[in-house]
């Protein structure tokens, strides 16, 4: 058993480093006033080469893996959660066409999002269904040799500056076994931006709603080339992204907490400096173990995913790095709060902006009691048995 980064994986991390500090740090704060898409944070990954790490080199990415993705997420949301969403979105979108897409459509679409030509979205989540998925209304009907997909996608993440959507949609009869994956032009006619929403958190990156009216989408972006294989394809890419949402949890944490430290160094009480007082040192030292159990989950969860044990069996091991992580980040970047007190509170400071973004890790791609579901079957099946 191995806890050491590879030269590689240090590489990464320190690369994505450099970026937060130099480029996603500035920014932080005006990025959540505005709520504009960092177009200069996209570049800046760009140029680093860390877009193409969740898509094999055969496909025209880097191949690294989901744990080099995770170590750079977690570097950049140590400042702010959305450049994190950023590199989640290199792989969500392009993972369905990584494991359901057929050699002509890998070789499509995913050497642009690769190299950052292309950004892509990932479309699931509908204004009656989101942990539901199995349920889904949109609907995707045979014409001629093309299929016309006619309804609503809500909540899309960067679903306002993508290129390409991938669509799940129903083809069949009810259940997951009617529902089937496309790849869609987003400017294709008959595509409608509803609204963008006025978000609590994680402003920087849009998320959209989206209509779908009749739009036609030719039969070869149906992903796999067959009907009815899209919700094991979408499940399969939620489980393998897991662990990233997990990082975005560990780095918003590990900023907040080093944020707290360092202001408690300096801020005087009662004549001493505020970590002086065994209180203020115990709620650090609750942050540093709490953080480090969650990387450890996430780490594993990352690795587990690059060894290919993402199905069912092993879904348990990522929705508890997922599940422990994010609520991880909740008490955290709350505690950090709590010990800058009423400064906390204030938007002078970056723990309100940490505390507020932090709330969104609990719902994206699947709640934490969708989570616990996963985890308690496994338990129920002896699938994780500790007896």
């Amino acid at each position: 058993m191995e806890f050491e980064l590879s030269e590689e994986h240090r590489l990464i991390k320190d690369t994505a480093r450099r970026i937060a500090r130099e480029v996603v740090a500035p920014r932080a704060k005006e990025l959540d006033e505005t709520g504009e898409y960092p177009h200069d944070i996209f570049a800046a990954f760009k140029q680093a080469g860390l877009l193409g790490m969740a898509i094999p080199e055969e496909m025209g990415g880097t191949g690294n893996g989901i744990l080099p993705i995770c170590l750079a997420i977690e570097e950049v949301a140590k400042y702010e959660c959305g450049a994190g969403l950023m590199l989640v979105l290199t792989g969500l979108p392009n993972r369905p066409i990584v494991l359901g897409g057929t050699k002509e459509q890998q070789q499509k679409w995913l050497p642009g999002a690769a190299t950052g030509e292309l950004k892509s979205s990932f479309c699931l989540t509908e204004p009656d269904h989101g942990s539901d998925a199995a349920n889904l209304e949109t609907r995707a009907t045979r014409d001629g040799d093309d299929y016309l997909l006619s309804g609503n996608k809500v909540y899309i993440s960067g679903g306002t500056v993508a290129d390409f959507l991938t669509v799940f949609a129903r083809t069949g009869g009810p259940g997951a076994k009617g529902i089937s994956a496309f790849v869609v032009d987003a400017k294709s006619p008959g595509i409608t931006i509803d609204r963008t929403d006025d978000k609590m958190g994680v402003r920087s990156v849009p998320t959209a709603h989206f209509s779908f009216s009749d739009v036609r989408v030719p039969r070869e972006n149906l992903l796999g080339g067959e009907e009815g294989q899209g919700f094991n394809t979408a499940m399969l890419t939620l489980n393998s992204m897991r662990p990233t949402v997990g990082a975005r949890g560990v780095g918003l944490a590990e900023g907040a907490a080093a944020y707290a430290l360092e202001w408690a160094r300096e801020r005087r009480a009662f004549g001493s400096a505020v970590i002086d007082f065994e209180a203020i040192q115990f709620m650090f030292a609750d942050m540093a173990i709490q953080i480090e159990a969650a990387r450890n989950l996430v780490y594993k969860a990352a690795w587990l995913v690059d060894q290919g044990k993402y199905t069912r069996e092993y879904a348990h091991h990522l929705a508890i790095a997922k599940a422990y992580a994010t609520e991880v980040a909740n008490r955290v970047a709350s505690d950090a709060l709590q010990v800058l007190g009423a400064q906390g509170y204030m938007k002078d400071h970056p723990l309100e902006r940490h505390f507020r973004d932090a709330r969104q890790l609990m719902i994206v791609e699947g709640t934490s009691q969708v989570q616990r579901v996963v985890i308690s079957r496994a338990m129920v099946d002896r699938t994780l048995v500790y007896g």
